[in-house]
């Protein structure tokens, strides 16, 4: 009986071999977002083109709406994939938006805010994604405008999505009096 007391079983666990593969995993993780990084970045200078974003005036006017939400992101117009981060136009933030006679105020806490004047405008409408976001049909409100020579959606989610409707109807309602004033 004495013999079996005596006896040790074998280590459970080889830690060298444990750290270097913990070490090697977190290796591969940091070069993964490393290279998300460079695509980022690369995107950007894509799209170094692209004008700087119009501030929000000091007087922009009466308020139509008001609305705060999330600002999901900027694609070309019509390809709801193709993402723009130039000036900040990718970075995902909470956001106030504030329609006037002179055009849609986007402000967001923590992101570059941008101005987007009523003759920019050219169409709002329901739709169910953009890059990186999807939701049910009618989820998030498009507001296509013109940036220079490029046409841009940018989709925003309202904190009570009943709302957004009434949105549409009245942006293109002031893009429709925009456009007969114009001619």
């Amino acid at each position: 009986m004495i013999l079996a007391a005596e006896q040790k079983s074998a280590e459970v666990t080889d830690w060298a071999a444990r750290i270097g593969w913990v070490v090697g995993l977190l290796a591969f993780v940091a070069f993964v977002y490393w290279l998300m990084r460079q695509g980022w970045k690369w995107r950007g200078s894509l799209q170094s083109d692209l004008p700087e974003l119009p501030g929000v005036p000091a007087e922009p006017g009466d308020t139509k709406l008001a609305m705060t939400g999330r600002y999901h992101g900027s694609t070309t117009a019509g390809q709801w994939l193709d993402r723009i981060v130039a000036h900040g136009l990718g970075t995902r933030s909470r956001v106030e938006l504030t329609l006037t006679d002179s055009g849609l105020a986007v402000v967001r806490p923590g992101a570059q805010d941008f101005f987007v004047p009523v003759g920019a405008l050219r169409e709002a409408r329901l739709d169910k994604g953009i890059a990186g976001k999807v939701l049910a049909e009618g989820g998030l409100l498009i507001v296509t405008w013109a940036h220079g020579d490029k046409l841009i959606d940018s989709g925003f989610r309202s904190d009570h999505a009943a709302g957004q409707s009434e949105w549409v109807d009245t942006l293109n309602d002031m893009i429709k009096t925009t456009e007969g004033t114009a001619r």
